[in-house]
C-alpha cells in the first residue's frame, strides 16, 4: 500500500483548482441564440412546463442525475466531530466517486447544524433541487432519526451511506463467505463488535437475509449489550441478547462463526480467533487499523475467511462498490425512495458478481493472473466495470417491483448498453460490431490456445455469440489452464496439431501448400514440416474453408506471421501489399489509422496500396472515407524523402480516384483542424470535410501515434489491428492485447468472413 504523507495529501487537494470537482456546461453556449435558450427568454418555457407537472423537472433539468452529499461533520471518517466545514474535503471526495464510478453528478453540502430538527428542516428546504440525498458522516443516534424522518417526508431517495453502504457490501461478503465456508446464514452465530449506525444497519440487513436475532451478540464500549442493561437506546435494545453467560468480547466470540468489527483497532486477539468455530469469518472493518490485522488472523487460523476495509488486503469491504450504483438505479427510475428491497437487490447483485469469472481489466489493475471465487476473493473489486450494469439494473428492477419507480425502464437491453456507454466501457460502434457478428457467427481459429489471454478471449467470444471458437494447442494444457481460470470450454473445439488424429489433415494441407509453393522454393517435406506450426496449420484451415477466420499474434513475431499469411493466404487481386489499421473511438467519431503494423518503410507503391485499402476498409465499416496522407510538411513545402513519396501517391490517387476525398501531404494538426486547413490551403480537396482516416508515411509514426492515444486516453477505445488486403480473414493481435481487444478483433474477423461470403 502506498504511503500517503501529509504533504502529498495537502498538495493533491491544493494543486491547480483547489478542491476535487467543478461544474461544466452540458448544452451549447457559444452563440447569442444558445444563451437566449439557456437563460432568458427561452428558459421560461421549461419553467412553465414544470409548474404544470413537477415530474417534468426530470425531463428538463439535471434533477434526474443530481445527488446531494450532505453532512454536518459530526462523525467524519475516523476523525470524529470536526465540524461541517472541516468535513468538506470528504464530501467533495464522495461527490467525485459518484461521478467517476456511475456518472452521477453530486454537490457536496455542508450544513452547520447539529440539532436534528433544524438539520432536517434545512435538507427538506433544498430537496427540490435534487434527485437523491446521500447523508454522510452524521453521528449516532441522531443519524437514525434524521434519515427516518427525511425518508418519510421527502419524495426522493434518501440514504445514509455510513449505515447502509457498509451493510450492503458486508452482507454481499457474508453471503459469499458463508458459501465458501459451507454454512447457512440461519444457523451461524454472529458477533458484532460496535453498536453505532453502521453496526445496527449491518445487523438489520443480515437478519433480513435470514440471520436469527437470537444468534446475534452485539457489543458496545461497555461490553455485551444484554436485555437487562439500563439506558439502552432503541437501536441497541433491538439487538440486546437475553443470554446471561456472555459479558466480554472473548466470551462472545468463543464458538462463534462470524465476527463483524465496526469499532476500533486491535481489540480481537489471536486467542479469540482460535476459539471461534471452523472456517471462521472475520470482517475487521475498523479503519485504518482493523480489530485484528490480516497477518495475525491468518496466522492464528489458516482457515479464516477475512475481510477488512483496507485496499492492501483481500476482500476489501468498500462502500464505493455500492452507493454510486444504488443511486444510479434509483435515479434512472425516478424512484421515490431507496427501500429494503433495493438494498437487498444490490447486495445480491454484488455477491453474484464475485462468483463469476473476473474481467481481464480487474486482473491487470491488481497485477495478478486471475481472481477466482474463494477465500481470497469473495467480494468484487471496486474497479470491476460490471458493477454499474449489474448493481444498477438490480436496484432499478427492485424499485419497479416494489412500486417506488416513477419512470419504469422498458428496454433492459438498451438500459444495459446505456450504462456501459455512460462509463465509456463500450460504444455504440463496438456494440454494432458484436450485433453484426452475432447475426451470422463463424468458425474462428485461435492460434495460441494455451495463452491464457487468448483462451479467455475465445471463451468470451463464444459467450457473446459472435463465433464458434477452434483452439490450437496442447489439449491437456488448455483444459488445465481453463480449469484454473474457471473457463467453460463446452462447445469449443480443441485441435492438438501434434496428435496422430491430425495426421491426415496435416498431410492434406501440406500437399495443397506444396502445390501452391512449388515454384517458390518449397519441397513437399518442408511443406509437411510447416503443418506442425500453428500459424501455417490454422491459416490452411481458412484457406481450405474448414474454418472462416484466424486470429494470431500473441506469441509469434510479426515478421514471421506476415510471411506465413502472404504464403498461405496471399494478397488480394489488384494489390501487391497488405497492411493493418487501428480504429480509435473519439468524441468526434471513429478515426481510422494506417498502416500500424505491417510495412516498416513503405515505398510509393506500398503507400498507394495502403491508401486504396484504407478507403475500402473505411467503407467496410459503413463510413465515407475522408483521407489525410500525413508527413512533416504541407502540400509540397518539402521535396525530399517521405514527403515527396506522399506527394506522388496523392497525385496518383487524384488521377485514378477523383471522387475520393483524399489529400496531402499535410501535418497532423492541419489534418485534424479543417478550419485551419481551409484557411491556409483553400485549394485542398478536403475543404469543409472532417478527416476520418489518417495514413502515416511509415510504420514508426503510425504505430507510435495510435499507442500514444491509447496510453493517454484512459477511457478511449481502440479497436485493432484490423487486417487490410489479404484474400481471407486472417487477423493479428498485439502481444500486449487484452481479452477485450482480442474479442473486438474477433468480431471484426467474423464480419470480414460474412462480407467475403456474400461476395461469393
Amino acid at each position: 500500500m502506498v504511503k500517503i504523507t501529509k504533504e502529498a495529501a495537502l498538495h493533491y487537494h491544493e494543486m491547480g483548482k483547489p478542491g476535487k470537482i467543478e461544474i461544466v456546461p452540458t448544452k451549447p453556449y457559444r452563440t447569442q441564440t444558445d444563451l437566449s435558450l439557456a437563460y432568458s427568454p427561452g428558459v421560461a418555457e421549461p419553467c412553465l412546463e414544470i409548474q404544470k407537472d413537477p415530474h417534468d423537472a426530470y425531463r428538463y433539468t439535471n434533477k434526474g442525475n443530481l445527488v446531494a452529499v450532505i453532512s454536518n461533520g459530526t462523525a467524519v471518517l475516523g476523525l470524529g466531530d470536526i465540524g461541517a466545514m472541516s468535513g468538506k474535503p470528504v464530501m467533495e471526495g464522495k461527490s467525485l466517486l459518484f461521478k467517476i464510478y456511475a456518472g452521477v453528478d453530486a454537490f457536496d453540502i455542508e450544513v452547520n447544524e447539529k440539532d436534528p430538527e433544524k438539520f432536517i428542516a434545512a435538507v427538506k428546504a433544498i430537496a427540490p433541487t435534487f434527485g437523491g440525498i446521500n447523508l454522510e458522516d452524521i453521528k449516532a443516534p441522531e443519524c437514525f432519526e434524521i434519515e427516518q424522518r427525511l425518508k418519510a417526508e421527502l419524495d426522493i431517495p434518501v440514504m445514509h451511506d455510513d449505515q447502509h453502504g457498509t451493510a450492503i457490501i458486508s452482507a454481499a461478503g457474508l453471503i459469499n463467505a458463508l458459501i465458501v465456508a459451507g454454512k447457512k446464514i440461519e444457523d451461524v452465530k454472529i458477533v458484532v463488535n460496535g453498536a453505532g449506525a453502521a453496526a445496527i444497519s449491518c445487523t438489520r440487513l443480515y437478519c433480513a437475509f435470514g440471520a436469527k436475532k437470537e444468534n446475534v451478540v452485539m457489543l458496545d464500549s461497555k461490553g455485551v449489550i444484554t436485555a437487562d442493561r439500563d439506558n439502552l437506546n432503541a437501536q441497541k435494545r433491538e439487538f440486546a441478547t437475553t443470554r446471561t453467560d456472555v459479558h466480554t468480547l472473548a466470551e462472545a466470540v468463543n464458538g462463534a462463526d462470524v465476527f463483524v468489527g465496526l469499532s476500533k483497532g486491535n481489540v480481537l486477539t489471536q486467542d479469540m480467533v482460535r476459539s471461534m468455530a471452523s472456517n471462521p469469518i472475520i470482517f475487521a472493518l475498523a479503519n485504518p487499523v482493523p480489530e485484528i490485522s490480516y497477518e495475525d488472523a491468518t496466522a492464528a487460523r489458516p482457515d479464516v475467511l477475512m475481510s477488512t476495509g483496507r485496499t492492501d488486503y483481500p476482500n476489501q469491504i468498500n462502500n464505493v462498490i455500492g452507493f454510486p450504483y444504488i443511486f444510479r438505479g434509483a435515479l434512472d427510475t425516478a424512484a421515490s425512495a431507496i427501500n429494503e428491497e433495493m438494498k437487498m437487490a444490490a447486495a445480491r447483485a454484488i455477491a453474484d458478481l464475485a462468483r463469476r469469472p473476473v474481467p481481464d481489466i480487474v486482473n491487470r489493475a491488481y497485477h495478478v493472473r486471475n481472481f477466482t471465487f474463494g477465500p481470497d476473493y469473495f467480494i468484487p473489486k471496486p474497479v470491476d466495470p460490471r458493477l454499474i450494469t449489474e448493481v444498477s439494473m438490480a436496484v432499478a428492477k427492485a424499485a419497479m417491483d416494489s412500486g417506488v419507480a416513477r419512470t419504469p425502464i422498458k428496454d433492459w437491453k438498451a438500459y444495459r448498453q446505456h450504462l456501459r456507454e455512460l462509463m465509456g466501457q463500450e460504444s455504440k460502434f463496438t456494440q454494432n460490431l458484436y450485433d453484426t457478428a452475432r447475426s451470422n457467427p463463424k468458425r474462428v481459429v485461435f492460434a495460441e490456445g494455451t495463452h491464457p489471454t487468448m483462451l479467455e478471449a475465445a471463451v468470451r467470444a463464444k459467450e457473446e455469440g459472435i463465433c464458434f471458437p477452434i483452439l490450437l494447442g496442447n489439449d491437456v494444457q488448455i483444459r488445465k489452464i481453463a480449469e484454473e481460470l474457471k473457463l467453460n470450454l463446452e462447445g469449443i473445439e480443441i485441435l492438438n496439431l501434434r496428435n496422430d488424429t491430425q495426421n491426415e489433415r496435416r498431410h492434406r494441407y501440406a500437399q495443397i501448400f506444396a502445390k501452391k509453393m512449388e515454384r517458390k522454393g518449397y519441397t513437399p517435406q518442408e511443406a509437411e514440416d510447416k503443418m506442425y506450426e500453428r500459424n501455417y496449420f490454422g491459416m490452411m484451415m481458412v484457406e481450405t474453408g474448414e474454418a472462416d477466420a484466424f486470429i494470431t499474434g500473441l506469441y509469434t513475431k510479426y515478421s514471421n506471421t506476415f510471411k506465413v499469411a502472404r504464403e498461405v493466404i496471399g494478397v488480394r487481386e489488384g494489390y501487391n501489399h497488405f497492411g493493418t489499421m487501428h480504429l480509435i473511438n473519439t468524441k468526434k467519431g471513429i478515426l481510422f489509422v494506417a498502416d500500424t503494423l505491417v510495412n516498416r518503410h513503405p515505398s510509393e507503391d506500398t503507400l498507394y496500396d495502403i491508401a486504396r485499402l484504407s478507403a475500402e476498409t473505411v467503407r467496410f465499416f459503413n463510413r465515407t472515407p475522408s483521407i489525410a496522407m500525413l508527413s512533416y510538411s504541407n502540400f509540397g513545402s518539402d521535396k525530399d524523402g517521405s514527403a515527396l513519396s506522399v506527394q506522388h501517391v496523392v497525385e496518383r490517387m487524384h488521377n485514378e480516384m477523383p471522387d475520393l476525398a483524399i489529400d496531402g501531404e499535410m501535418q497532423l494538426n492541419f489534418a485534424m483542424d479543417k478550419d485551419l486547413r481551409d484557411e491556409k490551403y483553400p485549394f485542398n480537396r478536403l475543404k469543409g470535410i472532417d478527416v476520418n482516416t489518417l495514413i502515416f508515411p511509415n510504420l514508426s509514426a503510425a504505430n507510435s501515434s495510435y499507442k500514444m492515444v491509447k496510453a493517454l486516453e484512459d477511457d478511449g477505445e481502440v479497436v485493432g489491428p484490423i487486417q487490410m488486403g489479404l484474400n481471407k480473414p486472417i487477423h493479428f493481435t498485439d502481444f500486449e492485447s487484452s481479452v477485450s481487444d482480442i474479442v473486438n478483433v474477433t468480431a471484426v474477423a467474423v464480419i470480414d468472413a460474412i462480407v467475403m461470403e456474400k461476395r461469393k
